[in-house]
C-alpha cells in the first residue's frame, strides 16, 4: 500500500510519517529539506513582495514562487512514481511524507496572493493536469490507498515551527510570515472539503499527541490500520 502525509508546514508529518512506518513496517520516504536550491530564495521573495505591496506597486509579485512550485511538484511527481514501483517490486507498503496532492495549496495561495501572474497559474495547472493524467493511466494505480492529513491551529503549528527552529520559517525573521501562515491553514481547510483522490483519514494534530503522548499514539496508529483494513 502507499500512504501519503499531508498538513501544513509544522504540522507533524515527519513524525508521524516515522510512527506508522515502524508499526506497519514500510518504507518511509521524506522529502528533503535542506538540499531545495530554491527554499532561500522563496522566501526571500515573499519580503520583497511584501515590501513592495507595502510601498502600494501594482506589481508585488514574489519572483521565486513559480519556479518554487514546479520544482516541488516535479520532485513529489518522481517521488510518488518511485514509491508505486517499489512497492510493484518488493511488496512492501511505502509512506510519503508529503504528497503531490497538495502542491495546489500552496500554489493557489501564491495565486491568491498575487505572488504570481496569470500565465504562471494557468501553466502550473495545465501541468499539473498532464501529471494527474499520466498518473491515473499508469499501468498501475499512483494514487494514494489512504491520505492522512494532519489538522493543526495556528497556535499548534508555530509552536512546531519554533520547535524545530529553521530561521527562514520564522516570523521573528519574517514578519510577514505570520499572514502568511494563516492564510495557509485557510487554503487547507478548503482543501481538505475538495480533495478526493483516495480516502482520506484526518488526525486533530492540536489534541491527538501522536509524538509525546503513547496512548494517543497508539490510538492515531489504530484509526490509521483501520482505515487500511489492517487488523493484524
Amino acid at each position: 500500500m502507499l500512504i501519503t502525509l499531508a498538513g501544513p508546514i509544522g504540522s507533524g508529518k515527519t513524525v508521524l510519517t516515522g510512527i506508522l512506518a515502524e508499526d506497519l513496517g514500510a518504507l518511509a520516504v521524506y522529502e528533503p529539506v535542506d538540499d531545495n536550491p530554491v527554499i532561500d530564495d522563496f522566501y526571500r521573495g515573499n519580503a520583497i513582495a511584501d515590501a513592495r505591496r507595502a510601498a502600494g506597486e501594482a506589481d508585488a509579485r514574489n519572483p521565486y514562487a513559480f519556479l518554487m512550485q514546479v520544482y516541488l511538484l516535479n520532485r513529489r511527481f518522481a517521488a510518488i512514481k518511485r514509491a508505486r514501483e517499489r512497492e510493484r517490486e518488493t511488496g512492501q507498503d511505502t509512506i510519503l511524507d508529503r504528497s503531490i496532492y497538495e502542491d495546489r495549496v500552496f500554489m493557489g495561495m501564491n495565486h491568491d496572493r498575487g505572488n504570481v501572474s496569470e500565465v504562471e497559474w494557468e501553466t502550473y495547472n495545465a501541468l499539473f493536469a498532464n501529471m494527474m493524467e499520466d498518473l491515473e493511466g499508469a499501468p498501475y494505480r499512483k494514487s494514494p490507498d489512504l491520505m492522512v492529513l494532519i489538522r493543526v491551529s495556528f497556535g499548534t503549528m508555530m509552536r512546531h515551527i519554533r520547535k524545530r527552529g529553521r530561521p527562514f520559517e520564522q516570523p521573528e525573521v519574517d514578519p510577514g510570515l505570520e499572514d502568511y501562515y494563516r492564510d495557509l491553514l485557510r487554503h487547507y481547510d478548503q482543501w481538505e472539503q475538495e480533495y478526493d483522490a483516495s480516502p482520506l483519514l484526518v488526525i486533530d494534530g492540536d489534541h491527538e499527541d501522536f509524538e509525546g503522548n503513547p496512548a494517543e499514539r497508539a490510538e492515531v496508529v489504530a484509526r490509521v490500520r483501520e482505515a487500511l483494513g489492517r487488523t493484524d
